[in-house]
């Protein structure tokens, strides 16, 4: 709590999952070096995504903004994953995945110092989303799509809530 008595705001920033990223790419190649074909229904991952998280402290959380930064220009794609999975377990399949997804960018043409763009409508219920689901759960895992010249290492993402009483 603040001065105030009101909640103090928590900030929950993407880490990226490299164990997990890496199990999804040993799945593409072996899938690859075999000639099989992936499961009907079945998300493999595409060679400019990773694995992210979001490590929960509390359940009880209401959504306040995204803190996105990113350098330069390019198009980042947030998209959450309805569900745990055990990617050595159960592959991930496109019916875990939520809708709307989170996209940012900048375009070719913007200055490097504008802001990114979204569809801010789409961030607020995917964020409200998130939260609704962290009620349930200590992790959230997300596929980051990183296109159009935006990389890892120029992004800063986070989400930032208010805990509830």
């Amino acid at each position: 709590m603040d001065k105030t008595g009101a909640p103090k705001a928590v900030e929950l920033t993407f880490t990226e999952d490299t164990v997990l990223t890496e199990v999804m790419r040993l799945r593409v190649g072996s899938l690859q070096r075999s000639g099989q074909k992936r499961q009907d229904g079945e998300r493999l991952l595409l060679p400019y995504e990773g694995v992210y998280r979001l490590d929960f402290p509390v359940q009880a959380l209401a959504f306040s903004c995204w803190h996105v930064s990113l350098t330069g220009r390019g198009r980042v794609t947030v998209t959450g994953v309805s569900q745990l999975w055990t990617p050595d377990l159960t592959n991930l399949m496109t019916r875990q995945l939520l809708e709307p997804v989170g996209t940012f960018w900048r375009n070719a043409g913007d200055p490097e110092d504008s802001p990114l763009k979204c569809l801010e409508a789409d961030m607020h219920e995917f964020g409200e989303r998130i939260a609704d689901l962290a009620k349930v759960r200590k992790v959230m895992y997300f596929l980051l799509a990183f296109k159009e010249g935006a990389e890892p290492a120029n992004l800063s993402c986070s989400v930032e809530f208010t805990p509830q009483m």
